[in-house]
């Protein structure tokens, strides 16, 4: 007998999409800004520490909806729609960050983590895609 809900253990792609770990590393941010900052060689001023923690809250937010959205029966693609191009484009900053001496090498293992949750996002979008279209024809079949 599985914890998890049937919905996500009949896909395990879910478990990696599901947002949890967005939650998380949003969570941290939003309450420990200045170590996360410190631990990617970034500079922590007043202002650094404020914007990274309201970086935190969107990625809290984003990653809340992502799990909520995924554990439904039949999740809507457009999650996936939004939620890819927010880490592509959480990817290609931090990067330009690291190209810019703003944080540190460490930061490049994020940025990469970023770009393939991105990737799968994309990979899980066409599945759901293709099973709304599958059950649509289905649904006209019968």
């Amino acid at each position: 007998m599985s914890v998890l809900p049937a919905v996500v253990t009949h896909d395990p792609l879910r478990l990696v999409l599901i947002g949890a770990v967005t939650v998380l590393t949003g969570v941290c941010q939003l309450f420990a800004p200045g170590p996360v900052l410190d631990l990617l060689s970034a500079d922590s001023t007043g202002i650094s520490r404020h914007l990274f923690a309201t970086v935190g809250m969107f990625m809290v937010v984003v990653g809340g909806l992502l799990v909520q959205g995924l554990l439904t029966p039949a999740p809507p693609p457009y999650l996936l729609l939004w939620a890819g191009p927010q880490k592509f484009g959480a990817f290609a900053l931090v990067g330009v960050g690291v190209l810019r001496d703003l944080f540190g090498p460490l930061a490049l293992l994020v940025a990469f983590f970023d770009l393939a949750k991105a990737l799968l996002c994309r990979l899980m979008g066409r599945r759901l895609v293709s099973r709304a279209g599958a059950a649509r024809t289905a649904g006209a079949g019968g």
